[in-house]
């Protein structure tokens, strides 16, 4: 049911890398101990951001949140030339973080996920984005949510699959999913309405191995091949 999966080697980088129109760059953020200090960079999250962050009571969580948040302002603000605190957010039609209008003149387009103590920002130009990373960890009702989400051939190839294979093929599939549906950010039980600009326009879906443990996958239109993504962490 899957492909190999590829793993791609990550480049510390202390500057925005080159991004052409069809290029595709993804940042990791470590969200988990050792990581920078939470306290470091909170300062750099807006103030809806740091009352998210104090609504989470698990310390852990918290620390995750403000590291994947403040990693990604970091990220963004090599970019766009200013510092990761002035960078100002909006939401898209179904609530999808985007930059705000007025700081966003070379269109810009971001997507941020996490799982267990990694977040990955994918970043490009022009074409909406989404990405998805879930730590791979046992599932006892893997069977009953394949057939309440996916697709009648998925959950049934899905059912096929050889045991070993099955929580690959699980995670696989899942990451498509939520990609997919977080390319224009309707959520995973909302249709796409048909005036959207991704609406008629057929959606690739990749997958790499972003760290031993973990399946990402990347949605957009006009994807390149996993062997020319660029990867990137922070170089601190």
């Amino acid at each position: 049911m899957t492909a190999t999966l590829r793993f791609i080697p990550w480049h510390p980088a202390s500057g925005a890398p080159a991004l052409g129109r069809g290029d595709l760059h993804l940042w990791r953020i470590q969200t988990g101990d050792p990581g920078i200090s939470p306290q470091d960079l909170a300062p750099l999250l807006d103030a809806g951001e740091q009352a998210r962050a104090k609504r989470l009571a698990n310390p852990g969580l918290k620390a995750r949140f403000i590291r994947a948040h403040g990693g990604l302002r970091r990220i963004l603000a090599l970019y766009l030339g200013q510092a990761p605190g002035d960078i100002a957010f909006a939401h898209g039609a179904y609530g999808k973080p985007c930059l705000a209008a007025d700081q966003n003149r070379g269109r810009l387009e971001f997507n941020l996920t996490g799982s267990g103590d990694l977040a990955v920002a994918a970043i490009g130009l022009s074409l909406p984005v989404g990405v998805d990373c879930e730590r791979v960890r046992p599932c006892r009702e893997l069977l009953g949510i394949a057939r309440r989400m996916f697709t009648p051939e998925i959950a049934l190839a899905l059912e096929a699959a050889p045991l070993p294979d099955q929580l690959e093929s699980f995670y696989t599939a899942w990451t498509a999913l939520e990609a997919e549906v977080k390319a224009d950010g309707r959520g995973l039980f909302r249709p796409r309405d048909p005036r959207d600009p991704v609406a008629g326009q057929v959606l690739a879906v990749a997958h790499c191995l972003p760290l031993h443990g973990y399946i990402a996958a990347v949605a957009r239109t006009d994807l390149p091949p996993v062997k020319d993504w660029g990867a990137f962490e922070m170089a601190d």
